[in-house]
């Protein structure tokens, strides 16, 4: 079967948009050395609750969250760890849009982080669009 140029062009035309497309919605966040990203949510108006497994295999010694596009306020927040100790840090401040937060520590000689649960909203108009939160780990390395 013979394509017709014009028809061959076109789908080409077609398949390189759509690659260029998905290529360009895909984005990395920076992370500073000894930090890894261990998730990332869209954050509700309303009072919302969302609760994240770390499937990271690594120990951490402290987290903290990245806020993105709109201000947050951030009401609570437990961090459960592998061995089913809890973290309940006294929390309710707000996090201004690309501010990081203040830096949580866990343990100086890092825990296995199992779930972090927290309750928050996003500030502002609703016509403006969601917060996104950024949530990093601080990796142990022994003998540091």
């Amino acid at each position: 079967m013979i394509i017709n140029s014009t028809i061959f062009k076109s789908l080409l035309l077609v398949f390189i948009a759509v690659t260029s497309f998905s290529c360009a919605t895909r984005r990395s966040v920076g992370l500073e050395e000894g930090w890894e990203l261990l998730s990332e949510r869209k954050v509700n108006f309303i009072r919302d609750k969302d609760e994240i497994e770390v499937r990271s295999r690594n120990m951490f010694t402290a987290i903290r969250f990245k806020v993105e596009d709109k201000d947050i306020r951030l009401n609570d927040l437990v961090i459960l760890f592998q061995n089913g100790d809890k973290l309940s840090p006294a929390i309710d401040e707000v996090i201004k849009a690309g501010e990081t937060s203040k830096i949580i520590e866990i343990a100086r000689d890092g825990r296995y982080i199992n779930k972090i649960t927290f309750r928050y909203r996003s500030m502002g108009s609703i016509l403006q669009g969601r917060a996104n939160l950024i949530v990093m780990g601080q990796r142990y390395y022994p003998g540091y």
